[in-house]
């Protein structure tokens, strides 16, 4: 048995009896006016965060979910879109796709906007997707890739990056862990399934994602997740890991390279209103400037003594240098 069909075995059984935190910390819930969302959703919430953000859900986007869970984060996407199958959802598990059909008809009876058919539910796998070349505004998954193996990661990933419309994105939440993992947990298939032995470190999950020609990447939000520790776990050490959010966007890649946020900003305190680096970057005094990673490292090399540059925060709302 491979580790995929591992994946749809554990997914089937949590289809057919939900499984409350069954592979991740539960996710939030929005709070949005007319938005009620059934407890059977709730009970099925199979993520590690949120790839519902209101920022990236303006004029009426199509929008895409590859691993349905219980409907949760496809009915938040319909809120925004409330138009005959403006939300595709995607699942290999039949009894995924079965159990989100009947929670949509309760979800129906509990918010009157809302109608199932705003949702085109179609079984497909993450490596093949049944979507066609640059259709789609939005592509989320929540707490998925992260399963996959290297190269099916890589196959996952182009196939998203094909499916969205130029500066279309790809918002995702996921596990990340920067210690190194022994082959015991790699291996582990149901760990995999449950959302833990395949964690990667930020940087190269960043780079899978660059790699397959996304030109913007930005880290919303990094927070704690799980400890893998030996008395539970295949492991002679306390493995800490973490969740993160982040969107990955089809800009041209730059011809030096990826734009990368990571949460850094600069200010500028000098005498001067402003500073000008003459290659785009005004920062006026004392306000903060959101920039990228490549940003803050060219700002660096300059050696001022006017100019001070945080840390990465690993939490980036947009309204950056790039």
């Amino acid at each position: 048995m491979s580790y995929l069909e591992t994946t749809r075995n554990v997914y089937r059984d949590a289809a057919l009896t939900p499984d409350v935190g069954l592979c991740c910390t539960t996710n939030p819930v929005w709070e949005l006016p007319g938005l009620k969302i059934p407890r059977i959703m709730q009970e099925m919430n199979y993520g590690c965060g949120s790839t519902v953000h209101a920022r990236d859900l303006t004029n009426d986007p199509k929008t895409l979910y590859v691993g349905v869970g219980g409907g949760m984060e496809l009915l938040q996407f319909t809120y925004f879109s409330r138009q005959k199958d403006g939300v595709i959802g995607i699942d290999s598990v039949d009894e995924m796709l079965e159990a989100s059909r009947k929670n949509f008809r309760e979800a129906e009876e509990m918010n009157p906007w809302f109608r199932s058919d705003f949702v085109d539910l179609r079984k497909g796998d993450a490596l093949d997707l049944p979507v066609e070349d640059n259709s789609i505004d939005v592509a989320a998954q929540n707490c998925l890739f992260n399963i996959f193996k290297t190269e099916d990661l890589k196959k996952a990933l182009k196939e998203m990056y094909r499916v969205l419309k130029p500066h279309g994105r790809l918002v995702m939440s996921d596990p990340i862990c920067e210690q190194e993992m022994n082959e015991d947990l790699r291996n582990d298939e149901r760990l995999r399934a449950l959302c833990l032995s395949g964690s990667l470190p930020l940087k190269e999950y960043v780079k899978a994602l660059t790699d397959v020609g996304f030109g913007t990447i930005e880290i919303r939000a990094k927070k704690p997740y799980r400890i893998l520790d030996p008395n539970n776990y295949p492991t002679d050490e306390l493995i800490y890991i973490e969740s993160i959010e982040v969107a990955a966007i089809k800009d041209p890649m730059p011809e030096d390279g990826p734009c990368v946020f990571t949460g850094k900003a600069a200010i500028y305190y000098g005498d001067q209103d402003h500073f000008d680096d003459k290659k785009g970057h005004i920062l006026l005094k004392n306000q903060p400037l959101a920039i990228c990673d490549k940003t803050a490292a060219a700002l660096s090399d300059l050696n001022r003594d006017d100019i001070f540059i945080s840390e990465s925060t690993f939490h980036y709302d947009g309204g950056g240098c790039c």
